[in-house]
């Protein structure tokens, strides 16, 4: 049976570590806005354009056009047995369109991964990305996270910190995060499918919740229970 995943989380997280194991646990795609939005733009689809111009002005994306992104994304094939959405949706309004996107398509699964603050900054002023290819790296057991520094795996570039990963930029990221959140957290946490997963714990345990949440909700979804609100 097919679902999909929404994982929301602040920063740090570790919503693109657990959404690689699910998905490749399942057999589903990763969607990722900042992927689409790159594709988008790379593929000088209508969207694409729209967004490219967005970003030039420094404007965020509105609604209207993430909406329109993600649609076209989640038409094509592979993602019809399913997906896992990461930064998508980030507001009540992109989340209803998403139930009629989706709509005969499986159920909706909401996961919100909870970290304390500290740790969330602690996390994040270890992270590095690859000064060549982009590849982000940090977590519990990573080369970040014993000495600070260290080579990209995939292309031998330098890993770096990110300019925006300084312990003031990362408080008040986290705190707009919050803010923006808490009424799409309200907007599916009276559903069955929605969980709230300690992302605290070691990262084999939080795949392991996630699973056991996926596997209940798909067991209530066949038994008749509704993902939609």
């Amino acid at each position: 049976m097919s679902f999909n995943l929404v994982m929301i989380g602040p920063p740090g997280a570790g919503k693109g570590t657990q959404a690689d194991r699910v998905c490749r646990a399942y057999g589903i795609p990763k969607i990722s806005t900042g992927d689409i939005l790159r594709e988008a733009v790379h593929d000088g689809t209508s969207l694409g354009r729209q967004v490219k111009e967005t970003i030039a002005t420094g404007s965020l994306v509105s609604d209207e056009i993430m909406i329109g992104v993600v649609r076209e994304r989640l038409g094509r094939p592979d993602a019809r047995r399913g997906f896992i959405l990461d930064g998508f949706p980030r507001t009540v309004t992109q989340a209803k369109a998403l139930d009629e996107m989706i709509d005969g398509r499986g159920p909706i699964i909401a996961i919100v991964m909870s970290v304390p603050e500290p740790e969330l900054v602690r996390r994040l002023g270890v992270r590095r990305v690859c000064a060549d290819c982009g590849t982000t790296y940090g977590g519990p057991g990573s080369v970040t996270e014993s000495s600070g520094a260290g080579r990209c795996t995939r292309c031998g570039g330098l890993l770096v910190q990110r300019d925006d990963d300084n312990i003031d930029v990362i408080r008040q990221r986290l705190r707009v995060f919050t803010e923006a959140t808490e009424p799409l957290v309200r907007y599916y946490e009276g559903r069955p499918t929605f969980a709230s997963i300690n992302g605290l714990q070691p990262p084999d345990k939080v795949t392991a919740d996630l699973r056991a949440h996926i596997e209940t909700a798909l067991a209530m979804s066949r038994a008749g229970g509704r993902a939609e609100a």
